[in-house]
């Protein structure tokens, strides 16, 4: 069980955020200093709104300051920058732990029997409830890694219920397309993953089940897009309509990517 030690909650909606740890946020994650002159002001609009509804708690004696929350708050609110806020009105606490932690799950299975597992984690999103966080992981994040953005994939992807890798789609999409894109996708990649062959576009803990699948493409999607079109262009694809946006063309043209 943790100890909840600090508890916070956001900042009151029409205030501004502080300009300094602002700029440290956006510079922190690689693929935000891309953003167009129209998205970088959306994307604060949306981190101030989620600042002020989300509650923070702080575990382990760690005091998540205002930098912090808006290392969080702006890699939480890139992958809802085509979407809104809204996609995460069915949660509002951020956990923090300082780095990483151990999580113990107890579960049933189909035929009754409890299974209990115990492991170190650095992020855990919990269906309708907390996303939890390395503040250490949250705070180094790098091409092709962003527990934030990981995390954020399984809360969208749990809106349809089990984090499964098919989140809710837009009624302009063909729910067909996406999962023969994704089905074909893990096939190979986990054929590779076992293989150990070295074209794989991420990492290999996305052959774990198709949810994981789908936050690490997630955070490929995001933070080193190329690899991943290259390798997965109809993976790719499906994203770029379900998050509606353009990674790949957007890193591109603020020549950030060749």
């Amino acid at each position: 069980m943790f100890r909840l030690d600090r508890f916070w909650r956001g900042s009151r909606p029409g205030e501004p955020l502080n300009t300094l740890h602002w700029h440290e946020a956006m510079a922190q994650c690689w693929p935000l200093p891309g953003l167009s002159a129209d998205e970088r002001p959306a994307l604060e609009a949306l981190a101030r709104q989620f600042l002020a509804s989300r509650q923070w708690e702080g575990v382990g004696g760690l005091e998540p300051d205002e930098a912090l929350r808006l290392a969080v708050a702006a890699q939480a609110c890139l992958p809802v920058l085509g979407l809104g806020l809204d996609w995460y009105d069915d949660w509002v606490t951020v956990l923090l732990y300082p780095s990483g932690f151990v999580a113990r799950h107890v579960w049933e299975d189909e035929f009754g029997v409890v299974h209990e597992e115990e492991g170190p984690l650095v992020g855990e999103a919990w269906e309708r409830g907390p996303l939890v966080l390395s503040a250490e992981d949250v705070q180094t994040p790098e091409p092709g890694f962003s527990v934030v953005i990981h995390e954020c994939a399984h809360k969208l992807d749990m809106r349809n219920g089990d984090a499964n890798g098919q989140p809710p789609l837009h009624a302009d999409m063909d729910a067909g397309a996406w999962a023969e894109a994704f089905s074909e996708a893990w096939g190979r990649f986990t054929e590779g993953v076992e293989a150990q062959a070295d074209w794989l576009p991420f990492d290999a803990y996305a052959a774990e089940n198709p949810g994981e699948f789908f936050a690490v493409a997630s955070e490929a999607f995001f933070t080193d897009p190329a690899p991943l079109n290259e390798t997965f262009p109809a993976v790719y694809a499906q994203m770029r309509e379900f998050y509606r946006q353009d990674p790949l063309a957007r890193l591109r043209r603020a020549g950030l990517l060749p």
